[in-house]
């Protein structure tokens, strides 16, 4: 059964994340008066992608081929290693936080990478920015989590999960409550979306992520895209799992993998229309204006950390 677990996450964030980006560009579209593309259109896009003949610009070298299939790889394996669906699971023992956020790191680096890569001014300019954002993201991400495992006594984010699913008032704590509000700040950033940056602009000055892959074309930019929606969905996933971990299956029993895998697709759904209609109303920030927020989210995982740290006692 952990290996089918295993399994059902990696297949249902492969999956579902092109529905997932499609569900939250139709809650867009719905709010702004349009009809909208329908929910499968990013996958139509993948595989219209697919068909085309990859081009790779002259002068790039591995760093600009490998990045797509790296990003992928890279959030797949993260899938497989969070506690979306189970918490018992062959790899639960892996499932450290250092090591899931160091994955994620991997596939940003090796974007900025392929973004220097290509030698020109937008792509040099995204790879930047990117890395400027990362900087910031990262250790909110690490310390917003490390305000969890305090009170588990273990980095392991499957023992976190299974220890708020048995002790949910750990996560109406004042340490668990900011702790929400540093990651849900950090996981916009780290996915691109409004405020800090617009997954749709094509405005050359305010891009981040997409100055960085305007060089790629056909299977590579099918790669790029269903690698930065996997990375949507394992982000909204982990802010579920860790602040919302009601249905996770803690035993080895099929009809709570079920469960657990018809309560993720919920959660995870709800949290991207709830982003999506956010999104509506709010307004990208000026470049200038982003390390401020993220500075911010950064206090708040601090104050976290120090206030799971008194109410534990230690």
């Amino acid at each position: 059964m952990g290996m089918a677990a295993v399994a059902a996450q990696v297949v249902v964030v492969v999956g579902g994340a092109p529905l997932l980006t499609g569900l939250m560009r139709q809650v867009r579209a719905h709010l702004e008066g349009r009809a909208g593309a329908g929910i499968a259109q990013p996958w139509r896009d993948i595989r219209k992608l697919l068909r085309k003949e990859p081009i790779t610009p002259v002068g790039t070298g591995p760093a600009f081929r490998t990045a797509p299939a790296l990003l992928v790889a890279t959030t797949a394996v993260v899938a497989a290693l969070l506690p979306l669906l189970s918490t018992r699971t062959p790899v639960s023992a892996g499932s450290d936080l250092i090591l899931v956020v160091a994955l994620l790191a991997l596939g940003t680096v090796a974007l900025a990478l392929a973004g220097l890569d290509t030698g020109t001014a937008f792509g040099g300019m995204g790879a930047s920015r990117e890395m400027t954002v990362a900087a910031l993201v990262e250790p909110t991400i690490l310390l917003s989590v490390f305000a969890l495992s305090i009170p588990a006594g273990s980095t392991n984010l499957a023992t976190i999960v299974s220890g708020a699913v048995h002790n949910p008032a750990r996560l109406t704590s004042p340490a668990g409550l900011l702790a929400t509000a540093a990651l849900a700040v950090a996981v916009l950033a780290e996915t691109g979306r409004i405020p800090v940056d617009n997954p749709s602009t094509h405005l050359e000055l305010t891009m981040v992520h997409e100055a960085m892959v305007l060089e790629y074309a056909g299977p590579d930019l099918a790669l790029v895209e269903l690698g930065s929606q996997m990375r949507l969905t394992v982000l909204l996933g982990l802010l579920a799992s860790l602040f919302a971990p009601w249905g996770i299956a803690t035993d080895a029993s099929w009809a709570a993998l079920v469960m657990a895998l018809v309560l993720f697709a919920v959660k995870v759904a709800a949290l991207g229309a709830v982003l999506a209609a956010a999104e509506v109303f709010w307004a990208k920030l000026r470049l200038f204006r982003v390390p401020e927020l993220l500075a911010g989210s950064f206090l708040l995982a601090l104050l976290a950390v120090t206030a799971s740290y008194f109410l534990s006692g230690e």
